[in-house]
């Protein structure tokens, strides 16, 4: 497929890559021969996914950060910008603090921990690495972001979400008609450690929609994929339908 990114040989970093929607997405991108910087809050939770993606002949390493701590996320870029140009952004790492039942009682710390780790971290992230994908002449940025709507017992964190959205879709007019391509996914509610036991899709059923937005080439940013409507489909036939070709 001429119209799709060639992945191989560039560099990919992937936050909350040790489990869940993360480690999937670094398994689907180690295959295509993609470099990847791994992220976890400890080195010791990567371990795993670090020897895996090594074993498809990739470049890997791991990186730790507490992402609630930005001097920690700074110094994070820093190390990463150090050794590795990326190209390829995956902003996954979450947090959904806690399910609020008694929601008019919800704390104040719901939504300043939520915005931190949820929308102020993916933004630091992306004001350091985009500028540098600009001089390149190539770039994508996928924000994972959450299709939850109607339960104010997570209000931190649907509201740090949507936030998300809006700060990805403002930036992604400056990168709009650029090879440097910024998306949105929502990967629908996965049983993941976040999603919980009862939600409705498996997390394997992400890709390849999780990853589309890095393989899509078409100048187009600013849209919103919907992982479980690629869910079946192969990398190829979900790049046309993304691509609306």
């Amino acid at each position: 497929m001429e119209s799709m990114t060639n992945v191989k040989g560039r560099w990919s970093l992937i936050t909350g890559a040790s489990r869940g929607i993360g480690c999937q997405i670094a398994i689907f991108m180690a295959k295509q021969g993609c470099n990847l910087v791994l992220h976890s809050r400890n080195l010791e939770h990567t371990e795993k996914i670090l020897a895996e993606v090594k074993g498809f002949g990739v470049e890997a390493y791991a990186i730790a950060a507490e992402l609630s701590d930005l001097s920690a996320v700074e110094a994070m870029l820093d190390e990463i910008e150090a050794k590795t140009h990326v190209g390829i952004l995956f902003n996954n790492a979450a947090v959904q603090v806690a399910y609020r039942g008694a929601y008019y009682r919800t704390p104040a710390e719901d939504f300043t921990t939520s915005f931190i780790i949820n929308t102020t971290v993916p933004a630091m992230i992306c004001y350091r690495f985009i500028p540098k994908m600009f001089e390149r002449g190539f770039g994508r940025v996928i924000n994972i972001t959450s299709g939850i709507k109607n339960e104010p017992q997570q209000a931190g964190y649907s509201a740090s979400k949507a936030a998300l959205d809006k700060f990805t879709t403002d930036l992604a007019t400056v990168t709009d008609g650029t090879d440097v391509i910024m998306s949105l996914v929502d990967p629908g509610w996965c049983r993941t450690d976040l999603g919980g036991p009862s939600a409705f899709h498996s997390v394997e059923s992400v890709i390849p929609g999780a990853v589309v937005g890095a393989f899509v080439n078409d100048k187009k940013s600013g849209r919103l994929f919907s992982a479980q409507e690629f869910a079946g489909m192969s990398l190829e036939e979900a790049v046309r339908k993304a691509q609306g070709i």
